[in-house]
């Protein structure tokens, strides 16, 4: 069930942000320093939502209808001028509508979903929390030092997998549409070959 519904502008890019997830975005279209302006006057955020038609600097994306709300953790200037900004991924929604802005802005009517609940992980999908420790203990980077717990909690567990793992953009924005965090453990468990 999803609630609170709200205008959010929209940022459609051929990969999906997932909660908790970080990317670095690079700036330079006049529609999206707008909309960085607008955030940081009103200090707000916006979405990102996968390309299902279209491309990502010209004429308007269509975005999937599904997304999450990207934060801004923090911005610097590229060798090359542009603009960098690193994000963070928050709250997941739905879209019900979309409109473009005279600028070319999409701007996304959506509905937010719910949070994910503190389950544990359970036993059937006990090997998730194995293989998601195995990675990071190969790769590092900023979960390196994620303490013992958040491996036994099912949202958490779930959403590094989808981050991590080789997954295709489709099945990420399949992730997305879940609402029961055992629901998207048994599907990745089901992607993972054999």
């Amino acid at each position: 069930m999803v609630t609170s519904q709200t205008a959010l502008p929209l940022f459609p890019l051929h990969g999906n942000l997932l909660p908790g997830a970080g990317i670095t975005l690079r700036i330079f279209e006049p529609r999206y320093l707008d909309l960085l302006r607008h955030c940081s006057r009103t200090n707000s955020t916006f979405g990102i939502c996968l390309i299902l038609d279209g491309e990502e600097v010209g004429a308007p994306a269509m975005p999937a209808g599904w997304g999450v709300e990207a934060r801004i953790e923090d911005f610097d200037t590229g060798a090359d001028g542009m603009l960098l900004l690193r994000l963070r991924g928050a709250r997941r929604f739905q879209v019900e509508q979309v409109q473009v802005s005279d600028n070319g802005l999409v701007i996304g009517q959506v509905q937010w979903c719910p949070p994910d609940s503190d389950d544990e992980v359970r036993p059937e999908h006990a090997l998730l929390s194995l293989l998601l420790e195995r990675i990071i203990e190969q790769v590092g980077g900023p979960y390196a030092k994620a303490g013992k717990e958040l491996f036994e909690q099912a949202a958490w567990v779930g959403w590094r997998l989808a981050e991590l793992l080789p997954l295709e953009e489709g099945q990420r924005l399949q992730l997305l549409q879940q609402d029961d965090v055992h629901q998207r453990l048994s599907l990745l468990l089901g992607w993972i070959p054999d």
